[in-house]
């Protein structure tokens, strides 16, 4: 008897299946294309994107974390790519376009050796073996450095923000310059010798108007919020703070409760208790010696009155993150319940004055004695500038925690990059085997982030590597492309390009990683998308929930 194949489904109907080298391609292609992107936004000459969402909202950059989070990226494999940016903004918050543009070179390079017929799992453990090599490498040759030296500071952040809309002129200067008061005032010295502070102790507060050169350090906080009561003071010297986290209200009872009232005095003599409570409130903080108080929940309008006539400076509703904030800029601490208040709790600054900003009235807290947060007050003509700023900060005192971290740096203008290839191919000569082309590949990929630097200062990208290669076998270890004049040179740290070690080995790992990943996949299963009918039924049975939406 005959037997029929009978076909069977295993997939669900509509379920697209791409097996082997197809699915390969297709991935490597797609994470190609988002690495592309990036590419001409490298480099102090990078050119910017204009993205455009799908409210017509306009973002004008090219920092590379900004461009892969606001562009809306469909293909799994570029998602992956999308997701090491995202973790190299996380981790370092510099260096995002590196690690795209490398991981895109990488798959570049592993592509010519897939149509070699050479396995990828043997591509994978040559780039493992290489990465590792690399950043051995990378350890052996970055220069250690105090991470207090003023002038050292200045130099990486010149190199962070020189690709920035604002890294020119006297305006880049003024930030740069502010951003190293804010990270000295808020470091703090760990016991290994080495410092380290949290990004969120400096606050970046955006004000639409006047221009950038009107942005100031502020050694204290701003808070976008005005002064409760018009009774009260606009200003307060040598303030005395009291930071509470309650509201300064009369409680409601939580189940609703009803009140019979037979006769107009019981409604006196209900209101009349309600003032009495909330003049202890007030009597109880001024007891403390508190001349301004910030509240975290809402302040009473009797309570307000109360305030006013003690002289006292009252905000409310003011953040959490701001009220920790104060507690590390004034030395006082937030206080849960108004009974607990004593006088060591609070905090003092030299002035607390609400100033007028824009069309906008804001509480400036300053002159606070030692403080371990401070704000930076960014102004700007238009929305775009005031996020392009505020990106630029970020990357400043991003690369100025990195140095401090780990205080040891690179030289920039892509000549670790150059040093690293012509050792990772002496490395390679050793290993031999099949292996010994993934890691040639690897070096050549390296070779990449200084062929584009030099497309973007116009120069040409194989002459330029060719005189770099030269000057590195020379012993050159230094030797980099001078991007802002176009040309190569045997020192670029004489003319301030340095960079953390830490953001290089974390560009090397990230991007190697995700390339490797993407090796990995050789069988590509997508659902069929979701039918109107069925969007409608999911979207139904989300909002009923377990119990059935009653």
């Amino acid at each position: 008897m005959a037997l029929y194949s009978v076909p069977v489904l295993i997939l669900k109907e509509g379920t697209q299946r791409t097996i082997g080298r197809d699915a390969l391609r297709a991935n490597i292609m797609a994470a190609r294309a988002l690495a592309e992107v990036l590419k001409t936004s490298l480099g102090p000459r990078g050119l910017d994107k204009m993205l455009v969402d799908s409210f017509g909202d306009i973002t004008v950059t090219n920092d590379g974390a900004t461009i892969v989070k606001e562009m809306e990226v469909q293909h799994p494999a570029a998602k992956l790519l999308v997701e090491v940016a995202k973790a190299q903004d996380a981790e370092v918050g510099d260096g995002t376009t590196s690690a795209v543009v490398f991981a895109g070179a990488l798959l570049e390079k592993a592509e010519e050796l897939l149509e070699q017929n050479i396995h990828p799992t043997i591509i994978i453990e040559g780039y493992t073996k290489a990465m590792k090599e690399a950043i051995r490498i990378l350890e052996e040759i970055a220069i250690k450095v105090d991470p207090m030296d003023r002038g050292l500071l200045r130099k990486i952040v010149d190199t962070a923000i020189a690709s920035k809309y604002i890294g020119k002129g006297a305006i880049g200067e003024k930030l740069a310059n502010m951003a190293i008061d804010a990270a000295l005032t808020v470091a703090e010295r760990r016991p290994d010798g080495t410092y380290d502070f949290r990004i969120d102790d400096v606050k970046i507060e955006k004000k639409k108007g006047g221009s950038i050169a009107d942005t100031q350090l502020v050694y204290g906080i701003v808070l976008d919020k005005e002064v409760v009561h018009p009774g009260m003071p606009r200003r307060v010297e040598n303030a005395k703070i009291a930071l509470i986290d309650a509201p300064l209200e009369v409680e409601k009872p939580e189940i609703t409760a009803k009140i019979n009232i037979t006769s107009p005095d019981l409604i006196k003599a209900f209101l009349d208790e309600e003032a009495k409570l909330l003049k202890e409130m007030v009597d109880k903080i001024a007891d403390t010696g508190a001349n301004v108080v910030i509240c975290q929940k809402g302040i009473d309008e009797v309570a307000q009155h109360f305030l006013a006539k003690k002289g006292i400076l009252a905000v409310r509703r003011v953040k959490r993150s701001d009220m920790e904030k104060l507690e590390k800029a004034t030395g006082g601490k937030i206080v849960s319940s108004i009974r607990d208040l004593k006088p060591e709790d609070l905090g003092y600054a030299e002035l607390v004055e609400e100033r007028r900003v824009g069309n906008d009235k804001m509480v400036f807290v300053e002159g606070c004695k030692n403080p371990k947060a401070v704000t930076i007050l960014v102004r700007g003509a238009n929305d775009m500038v005031l996020d392009e700023v505020e990106r630029s900060l970020k990357d400043a005192l991003n690369v100025l925690r990195n140095v401090m971290r780990v205080p040891k740096i690179l030289p920039g203008g892509g000549a670790p990059e150059v040093e690293l290839a012509l050792r990772l191919r002496e490395f390679a000569a050793k290993i031999g085997g099949k292996e010994q082309l993934a890691i040639e590949a690897f070096a050549a990929a390296l070779e990449e982030i200084p062929m584009i630097l030099a497309e973007t200062a116009g120069q040409d990208p194989l002459e330029v590597l060719m005189k770099l290669r030269q000057l590195h076998s020379e012993g050159k270890i230094n030797a980099g492309i001078d991007v802002i004049n176009g040309k190569v040179v045997e020192d670029i740290t004489k003319i301030n390009v340095v960079e953390p070690l830490i953001v290089k080995t974390n560009v090397i790992k990230s991007a190697t990683e995700a390339a490797t990943t993407i090796l990995k996949i050789d069988d590509i299963i997508s659902a069929s998308p979701l039918k109107k009918e069925e969007k409608e039924k999911e979207k139904e049975r989300g909002a009923g929930g377990k119990f059935g939406g009653f």
